[in-house]
Parts: C-alpha cells; structure tokens; sequence
C-alpha cells in the first residue's frame, strides 16, 4: 500500500460530526461496502462547512479528506463541475489532469486503476446531494 495515500487519509481535519449543516448526503459503494455520510452547511450556494464520516478503505477515506479540503467557500455548482470532472477522469482514463482537478494527482493514479469505485465514492455522494438543489446536469 502507498504511504503517501494512508498520510492523506490519517489527515483527516474534516471527519467531524457537523451539527449545524443544511445538507446530510449518504451513499454505499454496492461493490466493496464502503459508506459515507457528508454533511454540509450552505450559505448563499456557497460551502461554508463539511463534515464526514467515513466506514470506508483508506482510499475513499484519502479522496474525501482531499475533496472537503478543496470545496470549502467553493460555489454549489462549481463543486458538482469538479465532481463531474473527476468521475469523467476515470471514466476517459486519459491520465491528463485539468488544474482544476490536480490535487487529485497523488491518488488518481493508473496503479489506483482498480479502486476507483471507492476513490469516487465521495464525488458521487456529494454530486447526488447538490444535484437536486444546485445542479444543472
């Protein structure tokens, strides 16, 4: 296992309980069973806040420390962008990172190929929970 990946997801400043928020997403990985709850406060379209909590691999564990890392004050739609973004990375397997999703680069790697359900996880629960509100796709 890749030390880099267990160093990001032992970082893990917003796996707290979150208890004022305006949004609780949950979502199971039907493959491996990894769960996670995303709980976010949302002022004006804005992110305000995250919380997280994660029974989970330690690559879904390190994806959703590094994604509520990046969308805090991060506009609804900009997130549910990113998050389309990083699911359309996998999907075209092109290796080419957008500045926008290069802070990605440490864990959506070729070697990582084969986990990519669960380095997504926390994209398509946070796509699922904005989608309805904020979405435009």
């Amino acid at each position: 296992m890749d030390l880099h990946i267990i160093k990001i997801a032992s970082d893990n400043k917003n796996q707290k309980i979150l208890k004022k928020y305006t949004h609780e997403i949950k979502n199971k990985n039907s493959i491996c069973g990894d769960e996670i709850s995303i709980k976010l406060l949302i002022n004006n379209k804005i992110i305000k806040d995250i919380g997280y909590d994660c029974k989970s691999c330690v690559f879904c564990q390190a994806s959703v420390n590094l994604l509520s890392k990046k969308i805090i004050n991060m506009n609804c739609n900009n997130v549910i962008d990113l998050c389309n973004d990083a699911i359309d990375f996998y999907k075209s397997r092109d290796n080419n990172f957008t500045k926008k999703l290069s802070f990605l680069k440490i864990i959506f790697t070729e070697d990582n190929y084969s986990r990519k359900e669960c380095l997504l996880l926390p994209f398509e629960t946070l796509k699922k929970g904005l989608k309805s509100d904020y979405g435009k796709n």
